[in-house]
Parts: C-alpha cells; sequence; structure tokens
C-alpha cells in the first residue's frame, strides 16, 4: 500500500515539476498546499479553493467569467428583479394600496397621530329625569310638569314645603264620582291642591283643606292661604286673596267651587264632567279656563305628608 502511495507521489511530483510556472501560479494562487508525513513516507497533498475569478475571460474575451457564487448572486438580483417589475407592471403609478381602504384621489392622507391629537373629548351630559327634578313627587301626574312643580312649591304654605306629594284622587285612576273624591281627601289632613284641566290645555285649580267636608248649608271654608292658580297665560300664574271677602271655597253635596262675589273662581259639578269660570272678588282673578263654560279632561287632588311611606 505504501509502495502504490509513494509511486502516485512520485509521479504528481514529476508531472508538476516539468511545468514550472504553473507550479508557481499553483502556489500563488492556492497557498493552502501542505504536506504531512506519515511514518517514513511523506505525501503531499493540496486543497483547492473555488474563489469567483472576475478578471478571467471566456475565449472571445467579451464576457466575465462567473462563479457559482456570483451565479447565485445575480439570479438573486435578477428575481429580486423580476418581483419589483411584476409590481410596477400591475401598479404604472406605483401605487401600492389597500384595497380593503378605498380613498379619494383627492383625499389628503392624515395622520393617527395627528387626528387622535385634534379630538376634543368631552363628557357626555345625561339629561336628568322627571323623577329627579320632581323628587317630591310620590306618582306621575297628568298636568304636573317640571315648571308647575317648582311654581307649587313655592306657592304652598310653609308647613308643608318639603313633604311628599301624595296623589289622593285621579279620576284616570278612580273614576269619576264626586263621591270617591271626598272620601279619598279623608285620608290625609291638612292643605290639599285640586288640580283640574279643559280640554283646551288649560291647566288650573286652587290650595284648599283636607279632608273636604261638605255642608248642608252654603257655608264657605278655607282661610287667607287659599289661592287659584292657571296656566292660560303660558305660564302658571297665581292669584291669592284679596282680601275684599272669606269666600275662600265652598263644598256642597253636589258642588265644589272656590271664591265668591260675582262669580265662582271655578266650580265643578257633581258630575266631575264639566265645569265654569269668572271673575271673582275674592282672589281678583280672571276666567281661569278658556271658556267660562268647559269640559274636563281630569280631576287629581295631592296632600302632603312627611312619612316616608309614600
Amino acid at each position: 500500500m505504501f509502495a502504490i502511495k509513494s509511486k502516485i507521489s512520485e509521479k504528481l511530483s514529476r508531472f508538476w515539476g516539468n511545468s514550472p510556472s504553473h507550479a508557481a501560479s499553483q502556489h500563488h494562487d492556492h497557498p493552502q498546499l501542505k504536506s504531512y508525513s506519515k511514518g517514513a513516507k511523506t505525501v503531499s497533498s493540496f486543497t483547492i479553493i473555488h474563489q469567483p475569478a472576475t478578471n478571467n475571460k471566456t475565449e472571445d474575451d467579451s464576457k466575465p467569467v462567473r462563479s457559482s457564487l456570483g451565479r447565485w448572486i445575480s439570479n438573486s438580483c435578477t428575481l429580486r428583479g423580476v418581483k419589483l417589475d411584476d409590481e410596477l407592471e400591475h401598479n404604472p403609478k406605483n401605487e401600492f394600496k389597500d384595497s380593503s381602504t378605498p380613498r379619494n384621489e383627492h383625499e389628503t392622507p392624515v395622520s393617527a397621530r395627528s387626528t387622535f391629537g385634534s379630538e376634543i373629548f368631552e363628557d357626555a351630559v345625561e339629561p336628568e329625569s322627571p323623577q329627579k327634578l320632581m323628587p317630591k313627587l310620590t306618582t306621575d301626574s297628568s298636568f304636573i310638569n317640571v315648571e308647575l312643580y317648582e311654581f307649587l312649591q313655592s306657592s304652598i304654605p310653609n308647613i308643608v314645603k318639603g313633604c311628599q306629594w301624595v296623589l289622593l284622587y285621579s279620576t284616570l285612576k278612580h273614576g269619576i264620582s264626586f263621591r270617591t273624591l271626598l272620601r279619598k281627601s279623608a285620608d290625609m289632613s291638612g292643605p290639599g291642591i285640586l288640580i283640574v284641566g279643559d280640554k283646551k290645555g288649560a291647566v288650573f285649580g286652587g290650595l284648599l283643606d283636607c279632608p273636604i267636608s261638605p255642608c248642608l248649608k252654603k257655608k264657605y271654608q278655607g282661610t287667607n292661604q287659599t289661592f287659584v292658580f292657571t296656566t292660560k297665560y303660558g305660564e302658571p300664574r297665581l292669584f291669592r286673596a284679596t282680601g275684599a271677602n272669606r269666600y275662600f271655597y265652598l263644598c256642597l253635596t253636589d258642588l265644589l267651587a272656590f271664591g265668591g262675589g260675582g262669580n265662582f273662581a271655578l266650580s265643578l259639578d257633581e258630575d266631575l264632567l264639566t265645569g265654569r269660570s269668572g271673575q271673582c272678588d275674592t282672589f281678583g282673578n280672571s276666567c281661569l279656563a278658556f271658556d267660562p263654560e268647559f269640559e274636563l279632561k281630569n280631576v287629581e287632588l295631592w296632600g302632603f305628608t312627611h312619612s316616608s311611606r309614600y
């Protein structure tokens, strides 16, 4: 085995030795040429490292010779160039846009930073409910709104200010009955407000004392704290006792009326379907309704209490 290797080595040495220029260039181009010994024999070996020869030319001296590494780089650049050419072919104006977000041609792009920076955040104002604006009203009313509530709240006697408003009687809730109105008024003692309305939209009434006690004879009741009011003029208007007489209110078995001297300021018939209103000396008022005789839309009687059960 070693003899065969020695012969091969000698032949190679003679072969390379016959071409000195080639040997010199090989030593120059391949500095990695080396030899090693095994035992007494010496075996020469060399390693050829392929490097790109950019200066070498082909037989026609027109095209450079490229190594495999150079061809790989060139192919890579060519592939990237093809991809770029394809993009430019499909987008001649070089407009790369997201198809999911169409944009107007004349639209000026705005950055997200400027958009959020220009936003003004304001607290949403939640409208207050009627229950919050009328906290003393224990139930809904077909007549009382916020304006009328505040107006009456400031007009009632001081003894009942701050009390709960309790609906004692309503024709919509308890039916149309004069006897039921009188009976329900006995559920509470003290001042009460009678509120009625006509078919044309006027709301009016007056302050009286509860319970309402009918008299067999024509006998007036009440004090100088009694008053009448109306919304006929677009806003609540109050008429207090003028001191001309003491005809504050009158309750019979078939009639309930406020004021006296010339006309009743307000009178309700026993059927609670019709009523009348006119000028009155007791309160110095004009007609509370749109017409002296009118049809009732509804009748409500409100009382006041400090009790929390309502």
